[in-house]
């Protein structure tokens, strides 16, 4: 009786097994669809070293390799040789077809500055190809080579995509060509530090340099993102991958094909994100929109009447849940036209009309404009703070309309981070132009919780919440 209560155990778990290997995914039909519209790209930089660390008097931040390093947690490399000796650098990436005759997308980081582009078709075919045009802000560049009649992919809707579904990347991992990776969407619209404008797809793809540029697939075969950055200590992947949602590649990419460059909306503020201590102080139910910090003056938020303090619930109809969701929208509306703007302005919702600019390109931030010395005038023991007014001479220099002066900071405003030689700017929505002025509006503000003061240190100004004793 018991070797028949054992066979049968063992015949169930047998059973189970094979049960749960049948409801997994089988990749290899995709695979074998997909895989020829799948490139490798090999780019080649000439590099000549100059005196900064540089290469061609390209400042490092901006330096291709070094792009590519940082967005794949690899160590920085060495600079070159000697002042004026000329070597190559080789980065490798994936990318894939979008049209027969020959258009490629891929990432900037790959290919931008490189003197050579080759791309590699996986019947083996090499071609030298044009760089049509990159953008940075998104990381998406278009090539172009000279074949006819390719396989193209399939587009998906990454608006459809549903966190916890299988997805599938094809790439050239570390140079090892049509190599095959699997995993789950780990998150969906994920922010990352210096890419406010592309709502990442997250997923825990196994992805490593020269997955770059690379198709993210769903289960139907269609494209709905591109394998961009991965999040590591090492250089290796470390179980968190990003890919740019590929609607958003294929705006760049149709604007970069017709007109070789991108053009972005552009409103011209100065944004955080509301958090719970803010949303009390402005009065706001729930932490939601986008907290103007500043308005760039002629700029079209500055002539519509958005103002510093005002908070961004909507924007052309779409709601702005978080600061990251402004630069978004704001991105994808048309320069000139004019849209709708709905902002919380104290205690109440006043709807405004904007007409979109164009974004600038972009220009290095000027040096912090050192606040000098100020004689003590006066103080806000309440919150901990020695105060002074600033001088005409100082508010021309800091390019500001008032202000006062942080001469000290103790209490409950150091432990809210304020620093001696910052400058607050406002008080609970009320302008600050003396300590005339903070006094009235901190006595106005009445026994409040949490008090929001616009402060601005450098030529960044940020709210922050103090909390008084």
């Amino acid at each position: 009786m018991k070797r028949v209560v054992v066979y049968v155990a063992i015949l169930l778990t047998s059973w189970l097994g094979w049960a749960q290997a049948e409801n997994l995914p089988d990749f290899s039909d995709l695979v074998e669809k997909q895989a020829s519209t799948v490139v490798n790209i090999s780019a080649t930089t000439n590099a000549r070293a100059t005196s900064d660390g540089g290469q061609g008097g390209m400042p490092q931040d901006m330096d291709p390799m070094q792009e590519f390093f940082r967005r794949f947690g690899i160590p920085m490399m060495p600079g070159p040789g000697p002042h004026g000796q000329t070597e190559e650098s080789h980065s490798m990436g994936s990318g894939f077809i979008i049209s027969p005759d020959g258009y490629i997308l891929t990432n900037t980081h790959v290919v931008q500055g490189a003197d050579e582009v080759v791309v590699s078709l996986q019947d083996k075919r090499e071609f030298k190809a044009k760089v049509v045009g990159v953008d940075r802000k998104t990381d998406v560049a278009v090539l172009k080579i000279d074949a006819t009649r390719l396989p193209v992919v399939k587009i998906g809707d990454p608006a459809k995509a549903r966190v916890g579904e299988w997805v599938l990347a094809i790439g050239s991992p570390f140079g090892f060509e049509s190599s095959v990776t699997k995993g789950i969407i780990s998150a969906k619209g994920r922010s990352l530090p210096q890419e406010t404008l592309v709502p990442f797809i997250q997923t825990d793809v196994p992805i490593n340099p020269g997955n770059s540029g690379g198709p993210l697939f769903n289960m139907k075969g269609e494209v709905i993102g591109i394998n961009s950055q991965i999040y590591s200590r090492t250089g290796g992947y470390m179980g968190l991958s990003f890919a740019i949602p590929i609607d958003v590649a294929l705006q760049v990419s149709d604007q970069l094909r017709t007109t070789g460059k991108v053009s972005r909306g552009w409103l011209g503020v100065v944004i955080q994100e509301v958090n719970k201590e803010l949303a009390d102080s402005f009065g706001l139910g729930k932490p939601r929109g986008a907290l103007v910090v500043s308005v760039q003056k002629g700029a079209p938020a500055d002539k519509a009447g958005i103002r510093p303090s005002d908070i961004i619930l909507r924007f052309d109809g779409k709601p702005i849940n978080t600061q990251d969701d402004l630069p978004r929208v704001v991105s994808s509306a048309k320069a000139g036209s004019s849209v709708s703007v709905q902002v919380w302005r104290k205690g109440e919702t006043l709807d405004l009309s904007v007409q979109v600019g164009e974004m600038p390109a972009e220009r290095s931030v000027r040096n912090d404009v050192s606040p000098g010395n100020r004689a003590r005038q006066g103080a806000a023991g309440k919150l901990g703070l020695a105060l002074a007014d600033l001088t005409p001479e100082q508010i021309k220099e800091l390019d500001i309309v008032g202000g006062v002066l942080v001469e000290d900071a103790a209490g409950p405003a150091a432990r809210a981070g304020l620093q001696n030689g910052d400058v607050i700017l406002s008080l609970n929505n009320n302008e600050i132009h003396s300590i005339k002025e903070f006094n009235q509006a901190l006595a106005h503000a009445g026994p409040r919780k949490m008090l929001a003061l616009l402060v601005r240190r450098g030529d960044n100004a940020q709210f922050v919440t103090v909390k008084p004793e």
